[in-house]
This record gives C-alpha cells, sequence and structure tokens, in this order.
C-alpha cells in the first residue's frame, strides 16, 4: 500500500460539526488530501473560518449553515453535491449531570443532536451514494465514553453507545452495495466543546486525562482527524462496520 491510497483528489466530502475542533480539523486534513469538501455547521462563523483555512491552503471548500438536527436542512445540503464519495459525521455538544439530576429535556437535546443529527447525516449520505452508485464512506463519531460509566457523562455515553449501533447496523446494510461505515470513538481531546472549564481547572483536567494514557497525554483535534482520513479512503478498503479508537491507549478493549 502506497500513500495514493489516501488521496482523495476528484472526491466530495461532506462534514457537519466542521466549525471547529474535530470537524474542522477532519474538513481541512480531507480538503488537504484533494476531496471538495462541504463544510456544514450552526456556527456561521466558525464555518467561514474552516473554509477560510481549505481555500488559503489551495483546497476547494463549499459552506452550509444548518442544524444537524433538521433532517429537511441536511436533506438540501447534500442533495447539493454533485456527488458524495464521503460523509463524515461529526456533529455533537456535551452534556453532564448525574443519573439522578437528569431531565427529559437534558436527554433529548443531546440525543437529537448526537444521534438524531448523525442519523439523518447517515440516512442522506446513503441516499445519494446508493443513487450514485458511488463507492463511499460514512465515517461517523462516537467516544471514548462507549468504553467507560464516567460519572455525568449519561446522556453522552447513550447517544454515542447508539451512534456505534447505528454504525454497525448500517455497515451490515449497504455494504453488498460498496459502501462502507465506521466509527472512530476519540479519547479525550483538546477542543472548544472539553474547554469549558477556568483555565487553572481546565489545566487540572488535561494533567489528570494525560496520566491515565500510556502515552502521557491528552489528543489534539489532528490526532482524531487522521483517523477520519483513513477510514474516507481507499486506504481502509477492507474496513467495515469497525470503531477505531485513537484514545492514547486509554481504553484497550478485547
Amino acid at each position: 500500500m502506497t500513500v495514493q491510497a489516501y488521496d482523495l483528489t476528484g472526491r466530495t466530502a461532506f462534514v457537519t460539526g466542521a466549525a471547529g475542533g474535530i470537524g474542522r480539523a477532519s474538513a481541512v486534513l480531507l480538503a488537504q488530501a484533494g476531496a471538495t469538501v462541504h463544510c456544514a455547521d450552526r456556527d456561521a462563523q466558525g464555518l467561514h473560518e474552516t473554509a477560510t483555512l481549505i481555500k488559503d491552503a489551495g483546497g476547494t471548500a463549499r459552506t452550509h449553515h444548518l442544524d444537524v438536527t433538521d433532517r429537511e436542512q441536511l436533506r438540501q445540503a447534500v442533495a447539493s453535491c454533485a456527488r458524495l464519495d464521503v460523509m463524515a459525521a461529526i456533529a455533537g455538544i456535551m452534556h453532564s449531570s448525574p443519573v439522578l439530576e437528569t431531565r427529559d429535556e437534558d436527554l433529548d437535546r443531546v440525543l437529537d443532536v448526537n444521534f438524531k443529527g448523525v442519523l439523518y447525516a447517515c440516512q442522506e449520505a446513503a441516499r445519494a451514494m446508493l443513487a450514485g452508485s458511488v463507492r463511499g464512506s460514512i465515517v461517523t463519531m462516537a467516544s471514548g465514553a462507549i468504553d467507560t460509566g464516567r460519572p455525568g457523562l449519561l446522556c453522552y455515553g447513550v447517544a454515542k453507545a447508539a451512534v456505534v449501533q447505528l454504525t454497525k447496523t448500517l455497515a451490515s446494510e449497504v455494504g453488498r452495495h460498496g459502501i462502507r461505515v465506521n466509527a472512530v470513538a476519540p479519547g479525550w481531546t483538546r477542543t472548544p466543546m472539553t474547554n469549558h472549564h477556568e483555565a487553572e481547572e481546565q489545566a487540572r483536567t488535561e494533567a489528570l486525562m494525560a496520566r491515565m494514557s500510556p502515552l502521557g497525554r491528552v489528543g489534539e483535534p489532528e490526532d482524531v482527524a487522521h483517523a477520519v482520513l483513513y477510514l474516507a479512503s481507499d486506504a481502509s478498503a477492507f474496513t467495515t462496520g469497525q470503531i477505531l479508537r485513537p484514545n492514547g491507549g486509554v481504553a484497550m478493549p478485547w
């Protein structure tokens, strides 16, 4: 296998959550690999910044200001792509509350974005790929939370576990058409979503997470983006229904 297996020249990728963090890093890396990247997010300013990064580096980007919980908005955005080779469903939100204090509205909000938003993206991508007879790749974003029962992460963990089940089920349904579906389950990664504490507390949190890793550090968005590129490209042509865990060794499931 050569580096050409990672070449996405002539292909089109659609990335949700592209305004920052792992979504931005993935969109930029996919563009560097040669793909035309459609960037989607509800953060208009962040979208503009991501597209500018891609274009300034010589890549091609399109932007879609949308909410992934709105199926029709996603449908129209995906339909605007001349063809679709890669869907990276990365958009997500964080919520923390003890089980006994979790409200219906908390669970509904997280499931709407972190599960239904991924489901809608997968459905629209698979339909577009089937209609265009494209042997495409769908990449979903799970989390290291699927391997643990960390206090406070009920809503988040449940939604990400549902994403894993969606990934495996869809992979079994569309594989015969040449469409691959895989998930990335990153460990603790330094992103705007995880940076919600005061500076001192944030530093303590990162130090704790780093100590839990055999590598002695936390993840960066680019670490996860390389996993997305691998699954999006022909380098993973014989991989589907799998969960790739760039987590620094924090979790080593059998």
